[in-house]
């Protein structure tokens, strides 16, 4: 392992992949382009980690075990389907590795809660997979809320959703055993932490959860929910499997103006931020800017705070405790909805 303090002088991380989808060929790239080097990546799919593998010039394997466990390895990243996340996340860090973990952090609480333990006592570094954090339009709005340009916020309002493809429902993502849930689960966990980011922490959720379309998977398209803190500021999050055309769209209202963000790049659309300020007296205007290089940024950026943080010793952006979080938040619009009640969090 390297040591703080020579991360800081080498400046590269030695890195090893498990799951060679399409989340680890992005995740792949900016570790390549980062300057760091993919020492391996693995997938039981031994063509998917051979093409991989060829493309970034490095190993590849078929267990993952055997990545977990070699001494030239100092991170891993884990982009496997849902219910292997903890399993592997908590081998890592027995191994003395650092890990970002692709989101949800863990299919269940109790899991959640280990990885975050196992990684605050052996002193390494968990970043759980929170991407949006990273897109420039999110990053924007935050500036311009720490400006006080929108004044205290009143509420959010977030809608994620996208129109999955033929057999969608028959993927890993459809079967409760692999994937810990639906859309919640999947898209889900970013609004909910997005939620947390803008609202700090939840108190009450009322949520319900529905399959509307899928009806061969066991778990929801749909998911609706409102959470709010102790303060009484709400956040309304939808998320879907069956929004037919890719959408994001993040809003915050303030006493004193409002702004959202718009798109996530590719089939999302264009990124774009608004501004748009209280004012009575006064036309309507508001700032509009695009980002253009919104499809790849993210996960650059996102890789270089995860460097950073481990070179600084500090906690990530998007760490592990943000990643149990968000799935407390998740199991809370779960029973929420079973129950028809609102639920408190803890």
């Amino acid at each position: 392992m390297l040591l703080a303090t020579e991360l800081r002088v080498v400046g590269m991380l030695k890195v090893g992949l498990l799951g060679c989808g399409r989340q680890g060929w992005r995740r792949s790239r900016a570790v390549k382009t980062n300057g760091d080097k993919l020492v391996v990546v693995a997938d039981t799919n031994v063509q998917l980690a051979s093409s991989l593998a060829v493309e970034m010039g490095c190993e590849a394997e078929s267990d993952w075990r055997r990545v977990v466990n070699r001494d030239d390895v100092d991170a891993l990243i884990v982009c496997t389907p849902n219910n292997l996340h903890a399993i592997m996340s908590i081998a890592t860090m027995n191994r003395g590795k650092h890990v970002l973990c692709e989101k949800p952090l863990a299919t269940t609480i109790s899991d959640a809660e280990e990885i975050v333990r196992v990684g605050r006592e052996r002193g390494l570094k968990v970043k759980c997979g929170f991407t949006l954090r990273h897109h420039p339009g999110v990053l924007q709005v935050r500036k311009w809320l720490e400006q006080g340009l929108l004044g205290e916020i009143t509420f959010i309002r977030i809608r994620y959703g996208i129109g999955g493809r033929e057999g969608y429902d028959k993927e890993w993502r459809g079967a409760r055993e692999l994937s810990g849930g639906g859309q919640l689960m999947d898209q889900g966990v970013h609004a909910l932490d997005l939620s947390r980011l803008f609202l700090g922490e939840i108190s009450k959720v009322y949520g319900y959860v529905a399959n509307y379309y899928w009806s061969n998977a066991d778990v929801e398209d749909n998911a609706f929910c409102i959470l709010r803190n102790e303060t009484g500021q709400v956040a309304s999050v939808h998320v879907s499997w069956t929004q037919w055309k890719n959408l994001f769209s993040l809003e915050l209202y303030g006493r004193d103006g409002y702004s959202c963000v718009e798109g996530l790049g590719g089939s999302y659309g264009t990124e774009t931020a608004v501004l748009g300020r209280r004012d009575f007296s006064r036309p309507f205007e508001q700032t509009v800017l695009e980002f253009r290089s919104a499809d790849e940024e993210p996960w650059l950026s996102e890789w270089r705070e995860f460097v950073s943080a481990i070179a600084e010793d500090r906690e990530p952006v998007g760490n592990g405790y943000d990643g149990l979080q968000a799935i407390r938040l998740a199991f809370a619009v779960y029973r929420s909805s079973e129950t028809g009640h609102t639920v408190g969090v803890s």
